[in-house]
């Protein structure tokens, strides 16, 4: 039997909710499906910041590296640690120790979920930039609380990040329906958007099978509202692949059903799997967090891990529980009733 150790980080708020959720939906279909998964949890969390000093011990890096597969729920309490400290303490250093680069965000109407939008139809893969461009870190503030202080934060973009997320939208595109839409800003950021521009020239005469096309990303957002059936799959850099999927979570019912996968895709180190909708510190505790986007997220570990059926399986829970109108109205359904919905349909 084959077996994998998921390293397991709860975090803050909902997202200790919507772990133990799609954990449970885990066990049960890896004991449907001749697998094993082991889990080791660990409380690396805004809580653990305070008491500690630090969002992840000095060691942690390294403790992760041993593991398949990590499987978030959610970072993040502002009322009490800044989200710039929490997000630079724990899920940035984890994206980039180990390379990935490719942020995957599927975005479609899952079965009786209403969308704000017309379109129903639509299926659109988001890849976004995850280890430079925008989040790089670089930059610094001087002369600090006088009227002279200054704040300066560089993009960082380097054509071995350019060209490998745009190889891998490529690669995606060419996977499903063979249409690519590049995201930037070149009309007004002439240095690093025109270099991204000029990459994806470059590789598109690589992928003659793939239709490419580029959009400014006001164009794009756009696009997303008024025609989002003509994208298949929409590759943009750190910053502007993030706002378009949290745009993608809105056009698909809401942050409910975010799913995403942070992909390190040579597999040199293990891949981090999260719901998108942040630790939602309003309804913690309520036990009214959707699980679903995490459930999701957690299909899309069992795919990387190549336990295809299990994620297939789960996927159809998932549809089976929305089409019954469990988990489709936000607040509606408590979250042990939509988990409990998914996991009897796995039966």
């Amino acid at each position: 039997m084959k077996s994998y150790s998921i390293a397991l980080i709860p975090g803050d708020g909902i997202g200790k909710e919507v772990a133990t959720a799609a954990w449970k939906v885990l066990e049960k279909v890896s004991s449907r499906s001749g697998f094993e998964l082991k889990a080791t949890t660990f409380p690396w969390s805004c809580t653990y910041y305070k008491e500690t000093g630090a969002m992840m011990p000095a060691d942690g890096i390294e403790t992760l590296r041993g593991f398949d597969a990590i499987l978030l729920g959610a970072v993040g309490w502002p009322a009490e640690v800044p989200d710039s400290v929490s997000l630079h303490g724990l899920l940035l250093p984890i994206r980039k120790a180990f390379v990935q680069y490719a942020n995957i965000r599927p975005h479609r109407l899952l079965p009786g979920v209403e969308g704000p939008l017309k379109a129903r139809n639509f299926d659109i893969l988001c890849i976004r930039e995850n280890t430079e461009g925008e989040y790089s870190g670089a930059g610094g503030r001087v002369h600090q609380g006088t009227a002279d202080e200054v704040a300066v934060e560089t993009s960082i973009f380097t054509r071995t990040g350019v060209e490998r997320i745009l190889r891998f939208g490529f690669e995606q595109a060419r996977a499903r329906r063979g249409k690519l839409a590049s995201v930037t800003k070149s009309n007004a950021q002439k240095y690093s958007m025109v270099f991204w521009d000029e990459i994806t020239e470059r590789l598109a005469k690589e992928y003659p099978d793939v239709t490419v096309a580029s959009y400014h990303i006001d164009a794009m957002a756009a696009r997303m509202v008024m025609a989002p059936e003509s994208l298949d799959v929409v590759v943009a850099s750190n910053l502007f692949g993030d706002i378009l999927t949290d745009l993608g979570a809105a056009i698909q019912g809401g942050l409910g059903f975010a799913a995403s996968a942070n992909i390190n895709p040579d597999r040199s180190a293990p891949s981090m799997f999260e719901p998108v909708h942040g630790s939602a510190p309003d309804i913690a505790h309520l036990g009214i967090a959707n699980p679903i986007a995490a459930i999701w997220s957690a299909a899309m570990m069992l795919d990387h891990l190549g336990e295809t059926a299990g994620a297939e399986a789960i996927m159809a829970a998932i549809a089976a529980t929305t089409s019954a109108g469990i988990g489709t109205v936000p607040g509606k359904d408590r979250t042990e009733t939509i988990t409990a919905a998914v996991v009897a349909a796995l039966d």
